[in-house]
C-alpha cells in the first residue's frame, strides 16, 4: 500500500472541491486497513474514511490521512424460496451494483437507480428515493472498528435506521469503516411505481409490461432530467432533508400557502418538500460566483467550477435563514461537512 503526501481531493468528492489531504491511501481489504492503522505513524493521526465522496463537503485542507475504501466484490451468500441475499463490497459503485442485481432478475433496489456514491454509504445514509429506502432490503453489514480493530456485524435493528439516518451518522460517527453490506433481494419482485413521476414516465416510455428494468430506466430518466451530473457540475445531490412537521403545523402552512407540497407520514405528521420551500423562497437558479442553487432543482447546491467549500456552506446558511423566515420551518442538512 502506498501512502501519498499532499494529495488533491478534487477527484474524490462529487462537489469537486480542491482540498488537500496531507496523506492519502487506498485500502482493498480489512487486512490492508488494519495494517495502515497499526503503523504508529498513522495510528493517532486524524483520519477520514472516504467512499464515493458523494455526500461530503470539504471546507478546508485535511491535516491527517484520508483512507479511500476500495473493497470490491459482489456475491450471493444464500437464498431461500423468495429471496437471494447478495453481499457487496463497500467500495462498489452503487448504481453499477443496482444494475448488476437487475441483470440477475433480483428486485428491491430498482427505485434507487442512479444515486451517486458507493455501496458503503447506502446504510450510513439509509439512502432513499421514489418510495424506497435501503432499510426495506437491508439484511446486515460488516464494519471494522477503527479503535478495537475488530469486525462487528450490524443487523437492521442495530443500525437504527431513520429518515436519511443511521447509528453511523451520530453515535458511531467516524468509529467504523463499513466493509461489506448484504441485501435481501426478491426473486419475485413487487413493483413500486406510485411515488413521484414514475407512472407518467413509464407511460411516456411506452412500457406495456412492468419489470424491474423498466422501473430502473424510468428512474434514471427522471433523475437525469432533474438532477445535474456530478461529472459536469459539482454537487452532492440533495443538500437538505425534507423537513417533518406536525399535522397542526402543516394545516397552518397550507392555509397560508395553499400550493405547499407535502406527503403524509404513518405517524400522522407530514413531510414537506424542501425543494419547494427553497424555490418559493426565491433561491432556485441563484448563483454567487461559482457557488449556486441548481436551475432545475432547488434542493441541489452546486459548484460551477472553482467554488470553495466555505462558500457553499455560507450559501446553505442563507437558504436555511430565508426558509425559516418565510415558513417558520428549519431545514436540516443532509451532506457531511468536513
Amino acid at each position: 500500500m502506498r501512502v501519498s503526501e499532499n494529495v488533491s481531493l478534487r477527484p474524490y468528492n462529487t462537489f469537486g472541491i480542491d482540498a488537500i489531504a496531507r496523506y492519502f491511501a487506498s485500502f482493498h481489504s480489512r487486512e490492508q486497513l488494519e495494517t495502515l492503522l497499526l503503523d504508529p505513524k498513522w495510528a493517532t493521526m486524524p483520519r477520514i474514511i472516504l467512499g464515493g465522496g458523494s455526500n461530503i463537503l470539504l471546507t478546508k485542507d485535511f491535516d491527517g490521512i484520508v483512507l479511500k475504501n476500495e473493497i470490491k466484490g459482489i456475491r450471493s451468500v444464500r437464498e431461500d424460496e423468495h429471496h437471494v441475499y447478495v453481499q457487496a463490497g463497500a467500495g462498489e459503485n452503487w448504481h453499477q451494483f443496482v444494475q448488476d442485481c437487475i441483470a440477475k432478475g433480483l428486485g428491491g433496489l430498482e427505485n434507487l437507480s442512479l444515486i451517486p456514491g458507493n455501496v458503503g454509504a447506502s446504510p450510513m445514509q439509509n439512502i432513499g428515493a421514489y418510495g424506497v429506502e435501503i432499510k426495506d432490503t437491508f439484511e446486515q453489514l460488516e464494519a471494522f472498528h477503527l479503535q478495537d480493530r475488530e469486525v462487528h456485524v450490524f443487523n437492521k435493528e442495530a443500525c437504527e435506521f431513520g429518515y436519511r439516518e443511521s447509528v453511523f451518522k451520530h453515535r458511531y460517527k467516524e468509529q467504523f469503516a463499513i466493509l461489506h453490506v448484504t441485501y435481501r433481494l426478491s426473486k419475485h419482485p413487487t413493483f413500486n411505481t406510485s411515488y413521484g413521476a414514475i407512472e407518467q414516465e413509464l407511460e411516456r416510455m411506452g412500457v406495456k409490461e412492468l419489470s424491474i428494468r423498466a422501473i430502473s430506466q424510468a428512474v434514471i430518466n427522471i433523475r437525469s432530467s432533474k438532477l445535474p451530473n456530478p461529472a459536469e457540475i459539482g454537487n452532492a445531490g440533495s443538500f437538505f432533508k425534507n423537513p417533518e412537521v406536525t399535522a397542526e403545523t402543516y394545516e397552518s402552512l397550507q392555509l397560508a400557502f395553499p400550493n405547499i407540497v407535502a406527503y403524509p407520514l404513518p405517524n400522522g405528521h407530514f413531510k414537506l418538500a424542501a425543494g419547494w420551500l427553497i424555490e418559493q423562497a426565491g433561491w432556485k437558479g441563484y448563483r454567487d460566483g461559482d457557488a449556486g442553487v441548481h436551475e432545475r432543482q432547488a434542493l441541489v447546491l452546486v459548484n460551477y467550477g472553482r467554488a470553495e467549500g466555505e462558500q457553499i456552506v455560507e450559501l446553505s446558511w442563507k437558504i436555511v435563514d430565508s426558509v425559516k423566515e418565510k415558513f417558520g420551518v428549519v431545514l436540516e442538512g443532509e451532506v457531511n461537512i468536513v
